[in-house]
Order: C-alpha cells, then structure tokens, then sequence
C-alpha cells in the first residue's frame, strides 16, 4: 500500500490502538513507555492531517478541480451485502474539519500529558479514542461509519465527564447522556430510513447521492426524512431549544475534553447537514428551511443574551459556543456555496477558538482557583503572557479580521443578505454580543485592581503561562491565524468540492443580486470573496 492509502487508517488506528493499550495494560508499562506511547496517540493524526493539507494544496495549484475525493481506500468488513464498506477520503469540505479534528486533538494531548489526575493511563487513553473517533467522522465517505465513529468518539465523553469532570459532572454527564442519546436515535433513524427508501442498496454517501439524483423522493418523504435529520442533528448541536446540556457539560468537563467535544465533535451534526440532510433531500430542505432560519437567529439572540448573564467564566464559554453554532446554522440555511462554504469555514475556526479559550480558561483557574468573574481581577499584573493569548482568542471568538473566524462570519453575513435581508440585523447584533462578553470577561480577570478576596493570591508568586499551555495555546491561534491571513488554503477546496456534493440547486443563487451595494458579484464564490 501507498502513503496515500495509509495516510486516513493510520490517523484512525494508531490513536485506537495507543489507547486500548493504555486503557488495558497501561499499569503494566513504564510511566516512560505510556507517556512515550500517549504521544505516537496524539502526534500522528496531526501529521496526517497537515500531510493532507499540504496534498490539497497542490492539487490545487496543479489543476482548476478537484477530485471529489483524495486518499480514497476501502477495506472490505463483511457487511458489503447491507451496502456497508469501510470507505475513507477526503473532499474540500472535509478536509477543514479533519485538519481541526488533528490540531485540537494534538493541543488537547499536550494539555493531558502534563496535567496531574487520578489514573492517567485511563485518561489519556479515552482522550485517545475520541480522536480516533474524531480523524473517523471526516473521513468517511460511508454514511454507516459516519454515524459509528461519532458515537465511538462519544461515549469516553460521558466516561470523562462523569469520572475525571468537575463539580456536578455526573449530573453533567448524565444530562448530555439523555440529549445526545436522543438526539443520536433520531439521526440514526432518519439515515436507516434514507437508506431504506433511496433504493440504492448503499450507505455510500457518492452512491447514495448518485442514486437519488436519478430516483428523487417524494416531497412528503422528503419532509419527514428532514425533519428527523434536522432535530437528530440539532440536538447534537445544541440547536436552540435543545441546548441545555452544552454548557453545563462543557463546563464539568475536563479541559481536554470540553475541547475536543465543543471544539470538532459537536460539528458533526452540522457537517452531516451539510453533506447528507441538504443535497439528499432538498425537497424536504426547501420545507424546513425557514424554521431551521429562525432557530439558528434564536441561537445567536436568545442565547447571546443568556451568556452576556453568565458570572462563571466556564459557564460562559460553554453558552457562547452554543450561541455561535446559530452562525453555522444560518450559513447551511442560506442555500447558496457561499453561505455553505462560510459555515464550514466558520466550523474550523470556532472548532480552535474555544478549544483555546477553554484549554486558556483552564490556565486561569489553575492560578486563581476559581472560574467567578466577580472574583477576579488584576491578573494581569502577574500573568502578561497568559492575558495576552486570553485577549487573542477572545478577539478571535468576536470575529476580528485576521483570523479565520472573520472569513466564515463575513460568508455567512453575505449569504444572509441575499436569503432574507432582514435577517442580517439580529444575526449582526450577536457579534456586538460577543464583543461585550467576551471583552467584558478580560476586563474582569486580568485588568482593574483586585478584589478583596483576590489580593492574597497575589502576596505569593504567581508563575505566567507554563510552557506546555504557551505551546498548546500556540498551536490552537496558528490555525487560526494561518487561514484568517490565506483563507485560500481551504476555500478553493471548498469551493470546487460544494457543487458536486450539493448539485446545481445550491450554487450561488441569482438572489445575490440583492447585494448590489455590497463588493461582491451575483455569482461570487467563496474562494473569490476570499481572495480580496
């Protein structure tokens, strides 16, 4: 076999095995060993998604389209008569979403590897197994194992959550167990009943699309498919109203766990949008549309103003990422490449700036032993470095150009105009929301004087950010720095990938016209809008 062909097994198998091994003989290893083997765990799927990246880019330069996919293998596992195949590649609108799925999965291993917590082999190894679930979810091509290794990735959230999380975090995990279960029947019963009445015999997501492009559903079939896909899917993504068990979740869970899941795993339900609910059913699309619109503004309203409440800086970051999924959503309902194309590169940005805020929130408490806003103050003083890092991913959060988050808000805003203009308003108002939460919770950790109960802190040494928080911090607003200065990296693969995963129907729309005071042309792409 190639390096190509080994490229995608090898960022699934070798963070599995590294932690069965750790989960099942870790005890029996030298601590050298485990930690030696921990790091193989989390360095080689970061490799292989740079390797991609880097192949994507070539190609790009090489040619004027893309393949639908690169580093397409199969493996054959017995169950081909059900249309079930191990089948892995990339396409430009996953590649974002597995390079994200390495680089958080890589910052949230450094961050395991130097934190004290009771039976680290287990912890490390569980850590281990959501990113192999992870590297699995964007690189499947069959629907089957799309669902599988989500629910792969999922379970050691609840284990992690419920045993290593911290105050409430059984009833956390308990909490996100019923959500999420829920929400993962409802998928999974819209994608056995998609498979059951499509005809083709398949869960490949290309035959599958083949097939129902040739033998179009009803409409009323259409309707009700969406419908379980939509709810299956929002509820994994804390769509508004079933949003309750994120923050409380993310705020229980153990740091590198909150980052993997808030950052890569609860884009999974947007990306199954994007890539199976949309263009297999877009009859069904066209009917849910609308209400999908105003759930997502309901995110970004209802929940902004929920989070500017918020007096946990934990609490806060966990609503603020609910909040921004409204974004992601609104992009997916626009119905155009451009709109699409922002919401995937709205999910690779925001899948790095929490993952920072949360691993920089975790910094915090570990030198003020609290996560109250109303406590703190003046850190600054004490932890320059730390304050500034802080002050980037917030600014990154808010959507500051020259990071990735910029390119996808501003996408997203466009499309928008041209779907209902009226939208843009309260889809606006939430960055002015972002911007009072966010700059309002540096103001209060790390500028100002200290409270009465913070001074003490402050009569002993208080180290600034330790090397292992600069460099997994580092590595987390790179990305995000990288792609907000040559957004070209990914959107010309998204761009080029959108039209034949979505078909003719979600081009950009002649609606665009409807922007004419805006710089952009009715028939803008992405990749063009980037490139400004």
């Amino acid at each position: 076999m190639t390096l190509d062909s080994l490229l995608l097994p090898l960022a699934i198998a070798v963070p599995f095995v590294a932690g069965l091994v750790l989960l099942v003989g870790g005890e029996q290893l030298a601590p050298r060993t485990a930690r030696g083997l921990a790091w193989a765990g989390f360095i080689v799927p970061a490799l292989a998604a740079m390797v991609a990246w880097c192949a994507f880019a070539s190609q790009s330069a090489a040619t004027s389209l893309f393949t639908p996919y690169l580093f397409l293998v199969d493996f054959d596992t017995g169950l081909r008569a059900f249309g079930i195949t191990l089948r892995l590649g990339l396409s430009g609108v996953s590649l974002p979403l597995f390079v994200l799925a390495g680089i958080v999965g890589f910052a949230a291993g450094i961050h395991a590897l130097n934190s004290e917590v009771d039976r680290p082999n287990a912890y490390r190894g569980l850590l281990l197994f959501m990113v192999s679930g992870l590297m699995g979810v964007f690189s499947s091509v069959n629907v089957f194992y799309f669902y599988f290794f989500h629910e792969f990735a999922l379970i050691p959230t609840f284990i992690l959550i419920g045993w290593w999380g911290g105050a409430g975090g059984r009833s956390a995990a308990l909490e996100m167990t019923i959500y999420l279960t829920l929400g993962a029947m409802l998928s999974l019963l819209g994608l056995i009943a998609l498979y059951a009445t499509s005809g083709a015999n398949s869960f490949d997501l290309v035959s599958l699309g083949q097939w129902l492009a040739q033998t179009q559903l009803s409409g009323l079939r259409q309707y009700h498919l969406f419908a379980l896909l939509l709810f299956g899917f929002g509820i994994l993504v804390s769509l508004w109203p079933f949003h309750s068990w994120a923050p409380t979740g993310y705020a229980a869970a153990p740091t590198p766990a909150a980052m993997l899941h808030a950052g890569v795993l609860k884009k999974f339900g947007l990306y199954g949008l994007l890539v199976i609910a949309v263009p297999l059913l877009p009859v069904g699309f066209a009917d849910w549309r609308p209400v999908l619109a105003c759930l997502a503004l309901a995110n970004v309203v209802i929940i902004g103003a929920v989070t500017i409440a918020q007096r946990d800086l934990k609490l806060m970051l966990g609503y603020s990422s609910v909040m921004h999924m409204g974004y992601i959503f609104l992009g997916i309902a626009c119905l155009s490449a451009l709109g699409a194309g922002g919401a995937v590169l709205l999910m690779f940005a925001h899948g790095l700036s929490i993952a920072a805020l949360f691993l920089l929130s975790d910094a915090v408490y570990a030198r003020t032993h609290t996560y109250d806003l109303g406590a703190m103050g003046g850190l600054c003083q004490k932890a320059p470095v730390l304050a500034a890092f802080f002050v980037a991913a917030t600014l990154a959060g808010i959507g500051l150009p020259g990071f990735a988050n910029f390119w996808g808000e501003l996408s997203v805003f466009i499309a928008l105009w041209a779907y209902h203009p009226w939208m843009v308003a309260p889809a606006a108002l939430g960055v002015i929301i972002s911007a009072v939460y966010g700059l309002r919770a540096v103001s209060r950790v790390f500028f100002g004087q200290p409270t009465e109960n913070f001074k003490p802190l402050f009569d002993r040494p208080v180290a600034d950010i330790l090397p292992y928080e600069r460099w997994a911090a580092l590595v987390l607003l790179g990305g995000l720095m990288f792609v907000g200065f040559w957004p070209a990296s990914f959107s010309r693969g998204i761009n080029d990938s959108l039209p034949s995963a979505y078909g003719p129907q979600l081009l950009p729309q002649n609606a665009l016209r409807a922007a004419a005071p805006l710089p952009v042309k009715p028939s803008a792409t992405l990749a063009e809008l980037s490139s400004r």
